[in-house]
């Protein structure tokens, strides 16, 4: 069997992260399988027993997918432990169009979505305008997480 991707986040509230980075992303809260009304429900279904099963955990969307099935499922794993320090691996949303787009087209296209991911939640951390023409803002989510808008 070949191996697919998920990308795993930590996180204290899922229910805030799905809402966030589906908007960052286009992608959609995953639903439960089998016409189960949550997840909770459709591990109780499986037999997963009552105490492995958090408090609150699969009440609401925990994980988000791509609507065009491209990209990889996100999963939000609750954890009790705040984040600490800087991030190892981070995401870069690419819209500005890469190298073909001119300049000022990158820098429009960035700076509208960086404009709605701030009203969704995220927080500036610093813009990168280096004088032959890069340009990227570094953000952090809701939770503190960097990530870059390229």
């Amino acid at each position: 069997m070949e191996p697919t991707l998920q990308l795993t986040i930590d996180c204290a509230d899922p229910r805030l992260m799905v809402a966030f980075w589906s908007r960052a992303l286009g992608y959609a809260p995953e639903l439960p399988p089998g016409g189960q009304p949550t997840w909770r429900a459709y591990w109780q279904d499986l037999g997963v027993p009552e105490e492995e099963l958090p408090e609150g955990a699969g009440e609401s969307p925990e994980s988000i997918v791509d609507p065009k099935g491209l990209g990889p499922r996100v999963w939000f794993q609750q954890v009790p432990e705040a984040k600490a320090g800087k991030n190892r691996v981070h995401l870069d949303l690419k819209v500005g169009g890469g190298s073909d787009a001119p300049v000022q087209v990158r820098t429009r296209r960035i700076d509208e979505k960086v404009g709605q991911l701030t009203a969704a939640g995220a927080t500036v951390l610093r813009v990168m305008d280096e004088p032959e023409g890069f340009y990227a803002v570094v953000l952090q989510d809701p939770e503190g997480n960097e990530f870059c808008v390229a």
